[in-house]
């Protein structure tokens, strides 16, 4: 089995690398004359996926244009938010339901998707399968980010998530998930934390180690720095 459709989440404001973003959406924002979102769009390709939806809503005309004039050769779908963000979860919610696939890959264009990861997300995939999960995420150990101000997220043993004091991992905005995990939301809006930290309470949250450097455009002084790599 495989995964056949990704979604990409690109609503967002982008605020921290204000003021560059306030007429520019994050994900067109450029490291070495490639945009974020054609990185991630690069990689699902690379893995074989051929359909995708990317959910918009802050200067969404931006992005409709770039995947117009871009013309990859893929099967690209425009979901827009509507009238209101609908936060992280949300917007899956939202793209998911526009879809026949009942297993979905989400990416975040935050991170700086390369060829490298390909291996690592194929591996997490036959892990979801093999073991008949729900949702599983792509972390790294805090060590590898880039940017070391970033705290950890999770803890990780044994592919199990969980928080407890000392948090090692950092998810780093790929994951997995069954559409099934969120039938029950009753609001349009809401965090995909919401479903994480239930998930976690059940035992049910599973991870995969990446074991790449992790570059993240937390904001505008990182990405200065990454821009002169």
């Amino acid at each position: 089995m495989k995964i056949n459709t990704a979604l990409i989440l690109c609503a967002g404001f982008g605020k921290r690398l204000n003021p560059i973003t306030l007429t520019k959406p994050k994900p067109l924002l450029e490291i070495k004359e490639v945009t974020m979102l054609e990185k991630s769009i690069n990689l699902i390709e690379e893995m074989g996926i051929k359909k995708i939806f990317i959910n918009t809503f802050y200067l969404k005309e931006h992005i409709s244009s770039f995947i117009k004039n871009k013309n990859f050769n893929l099967d690209i779908h425009i979901v827009e938010d509507g009238e209101s963000i609908l936060d992280t979860g949300g917007g899956i919610l939202n793209m998911a339901s526009r879809s026949d696939e009942d297993d979905l890959m989400v990416f975040n264009p935050d991170t700086i998707w390369l060829s490298q990861y390909k291996d690592e997300i194929l591996k997490m995939e036959e892990i979801y399968f093999s073991k008949k999960l729900e949702n599983i995420l792509l972390l790294v150990n805090k060590n590898l980010s880039f940017d070391q101000s970033l705290a950890g997220d999770f803890n990780l043993s044994n592919n199990l998530i969980s928080k407890k004091d000392n948090l090692d991992f950092i998810y780093i905005g790929c994951q997995i998930l069954n559409k099934k995990i969120l039938a029950n939301q009753t609001t349009s809006k809401f965090s995909i934390l919401n479903i994480w930290n239930k998930l976690i309470d059940e035992k049910k949250l599973f991870g995969f180690e990446s074991k790449q450097k992790f570059y993240h455009l937390t904001d505008l002084n990182i990405f200065n720095k990454l821009k002169d790599l």
